[in-house]
């Protein structure tokens, strides 16, 4: 029987010192712009001993991704673990996907713009943890909408995909001095999100049949008369 090599303590440092650089040489200049010499020349390894920890650049991006996605299941089961009422698990899976977003925002900007650059099979790794991550708050948002989820299912698709557009985009703008800590931060979103979800809406339908007959504008706008 093989034995199977657990990574030495300062193996596995190594590997997340260099995903590390990955990621903010990702988020600057797009996985096609890092070059794995770079990568070396940056953590302070030689090209073919980088090699020795990842085979290619792929598998970089791929690691960065799969090691995200698994630290935001298990920070979001922990977090809503005992948590019994509904409002409190939507503020607890907003705060914790907010905290790890401040406190990684070039990995979060790698999991938004670069999932496509990866192979068809790493891609479907990557998306079965998605998915994981998508359900637990497709649940929490399930358990706070006014119609339930079985009557109102494309609609629950699409509040939970909103929300997951709002509390993502934070790496986006968010600044600990000018915008609050990420508690204040996720706050603020939990109050947008329930207040959405609670609130009585007012249907659209007239505005909705005026604006379906408006002609929208070529995409750099009409020409000056």
């Amino acid at each position: 029987m093989k034995r199977i090599r657990k990574p030495r303590p300062q193996s596995a440092q190594k590997r997340l010192a260099i995903l590390d650089a990955a990621a903010r040489a990702i988020a600057e200049h797009g996985f096609h712009g890092m070059s794995m010499r770079d990568l070396a020349a940056e953590t302070g390894q030689v090209v073919a001993g980088l090699y020795n920890y990842f085979p290619s650049k792929g598998e970089v991006l791929f690691e960065i991704q799969t090691r995200a996605f698994e630290t935001l299941i298990a920070t979001a089961e922990d977090a809503l673990s005992g948590v019994e009422s509904p409002r409190d698990r939507l503020f607890a899976f907003i705060y914790q996907h907010v905290r790890y977003v401040a406190e990684h925002p070039d990995v979060m900007r790698v999991l938004v713009h670069e999932a496509g650059t990866l192979t068809r099979q790493k891609r479907a790794k990557v998306r079965a943890l998605k998915d994981r991550y998508f359900d637990l708050c497709r649940r929490i948002v399930a358990s706070l909408y006014r119609r339930g989820a079985q009557d109102g299912r494309g609609d629950l698709e699409r509040i939970t995909y909103g929300t997951f557009g709002m509390i993502n985009w934070v790496y986006g703008w968010y600044q600990q001095g000018e915008h609050g800590t990420p508690g204040e931060v996720a706050r603020s979103l939990h109050r947008l999100v329930l207040s959405g979800l609670t609130a009585e809406y007012r249907e659209t339908n007239d505005i909705e049949r005026r604006l379906a007959v408006v002609t929208p504008l070529p995409l750099l706008g009409s020409e000056k008369p």
